[in-house]
């Protein structure tokens, strides 16, 4: 509290273009604590390299679960991710939408029968955190009743227990984290990577800064801004950014891989035990099916994270063991993301901790310098909180969070889309899915749709995106390429891959960025060739010979 009491004594000498705060990191926990601090009436920015939601976050199996696998070993992390899975759910509603488990129990297993009953004993606990979210309570099934449910399970199960978690679209998340941020005052970048950072104590009674040094890119240049402390929320990066300012952290990296497969092969999660005893799962994710996931230590370049055809095969087969239908889905991309798993040595990958931790800097001679580490989706919000609790201590600002109880934009209220598709003539599932995005503010779209004749129309028809919904991210949710855009919108995540939308995307875009003939269809090439490396460690036989067909229609 010394920091804080020191601050009061110099603020008049503070010069008016200072900031009281930097946040590094544009993932959940960075533009969650940049909401919160801005909400409390600070003046603070937010730095991203990439895109808002653009790394571990994106990367995400796109659930605030409670961590049923956490609740016999650390039921603290289960009761935390519940009770925030909660608050999240209220604030953002627009954004969540339910996903009914399924855990099967194979008859081949070890002592099936009394895992079967130990599951359901188990869930009667996680029923009491579940309410906390807003969960349904467990079922337990038999045989007949579960094939009943889901027929396309293995036959060779002898029943299973149902739980409830919620989906959330994580890239739409973090953006209206860091818009919330601003529309109450703060100023939040993305494209602006932070290359330098130095603690500065002038003397003579003024109170100590550091200076951020930010490059904008594309050829934007760099600038240094002034900021009276400093919140490192870099994820896996963000020993790389304390090292700047001469700190140091440790993280044990790990490895998550997801497969995206064409449709909805189930409207059920699935639960099954891998290869080597892991728990995997196939989870209905809007309109699309994620297989995930993988957890291994992750020692290499941290801004490319390849997916190898082993761990797609591992992930397929792992599944295929309780829902053989699987294997005739098609992978039409992958991704892999990186925890920042806070540092344990001797422990399996799969069994470290999901706790976080908002490192204070001070004992290593840098206070008001922080970096959060560990922690899960689920409880970002507390732990953004959490950080922001620890810069207003240092600055001596007495304000509570309020971001549990003020929802994020677009969830202001709940919208009817059956009248209002009705009364704006939208075709429903293009509603829909916009409202799944915008909520509320899908208003301002719908005018854009009056005053541009044509952009009712779906730019891409795997994820129904219109030329207005475009043209309205570009202009109010700083786009500036088109994996920007694709986040935004969900445009070219689809089957298609981006190949009958990337050129007329591209062209929205150029138009808004002056880009010429040349500059488009270098865009959309880019983009395209970006989406088939997501998808290229699961491509055989007859997609194979499909991809060679789409390449040569391309160009």
């Amino acid at each position: 509290m010394t920091g804080g009491l020191a601050c009061s004594t110099v603020r008049a000498t503070i010069p008016a273009g200072r900031l009281d705060c930097v946040v590094v990191g544009g993932g959940v926990n960075g533009a969650g604590a940049f909401r919160d601090l801005a909400m409390r009436g600070l003046r603070v920015a937010l730095f991203e390299k990439g895109d808002f939601g653009g790394g571990t976050s994106g990367a995400s199996s796109g659930m605030i679960h409670g961590g049923l696998r956490y609740l016999l070993t650390e039921p603290g992390v289960t009761k935390l991710s519940c009770r925030d899975s909660g608050a999240i759910r209220r604030t953002a509603s627009h954004l969540i939408f339910r996903i009914p488990f399924l855990l099967p129990v194979l008859e081949s297993a070890r002592l099936a029968r009394g895992l079967l009953f130990g599951a359901d004993a188990m869930l009667f606990g996680y029923d009491l955190y579940a309410r906390l979210k807003g969960g349904v309570g467990h079922m337990l099934f038999g045989r007949e009743e579960l094939l009943r449910i889901e027929p396309d399970l293995s036959p060779g199960v002898i029943g299973g227990v149902s739980f409830d978690e919620w989906g959330i679209e994580v890239h739409r998340l973090c953006w209206l984290l860091a818009r919330s941020g601003e529309e109450h005052g703060g100023k939040a970048h993305n494209h602006a990577r932070v290359s330098g950072l130095r603690r500065v104590d002038p003397g003579g009674g003024a109170e100590p800064f550091f200076e951020v040094e930010v490059d904008r890119s594309p050829g934007g240049g760099r600038e240094t801004v002034e900021a009276r402390c400093v919140v490192n929320a870099a994820g896996p990066w963000g020993p790389l950014v304390a090292g700047l300012a001469g700190a140091s952290y440790r993280l044990r990296p790990a490895k998550g891989v997801h497969l995206v497969l064409d449709r909805r092969i189930s409207n059920y999660a699935i639960v099954a035990s891998a290869v080597d005893g892991r728990e995997v799962f196939l989870e209905p994710w809007e309109n699309v099916t994620l297989v995930g996931t993988t957890d291994d230590d992750y020692y290499g370049d941290l801004d490319d994270v390849p997916v190898t055809f082993d761990e797609v095969r591992y992930l397929t087969e792992s599944m295929a063991s309780v829902f053989p239908a699987v294997r005739e889905a098609r992978v039409i991309s992958t991704w892999a993301g990186i925890r920042p798993t806070l540092y344990e040595y001797g422990t399996s990958e799969d069994k470290l901790t999901r706790e976080h931790a908002v490192h204070d800097h001070a004992s290593q001679g840098l206070p008001g310098l922080w970096s959060v580490a560990g922690g899960k989706l689920a409880s970002f919000r507390l732990m953004s909180e959490e950080a922001a609790d620890a810069v207003c201590a240092f600055l001596g600002v007495e304000r509570r969070s309020t971001t549990a109880e003020v929802p994020l934009p677009g969830s202001e209220e709940e919208i009817d889309v059956p009248s209002l598709g009705v009364h704006w003539s939208v075709e429903p599932a293009v509603l829909r899915r916009m409202c799944s995005r915008h909520g509320a503010r899908v208003r301002e779209i719908l005018v854009g749709m009056l005053r541009v004749p044509g952009s009712r129309g779906a730019v891409c028809a795997c994820e129904p995106v219109t030329g207005a919904e475009i043209a309205y991210s570009i202009a109010q949710e700083k786009v500036r390429t088109l994996d920007d855009l694709s986040r935004r919108t969900r445009f070219g995540t689809g089957p298609c891959g981006g190949g009958r939308c990337a050129l007329r995307a591209a062209a929205i875009l150029g138009r808004h960025l002056g880009w010429d003939g040349a500059a488009i269809r270098e865009a959309a090439r880019e983009f395209l060739d970006r989406q088939y490396r997501k998808r290229r460690a699961a491509i055989g036989g007859v997609q194979a010979r499909q991809e060679v067909l789409t390449a040569m229609h391309l160009r």
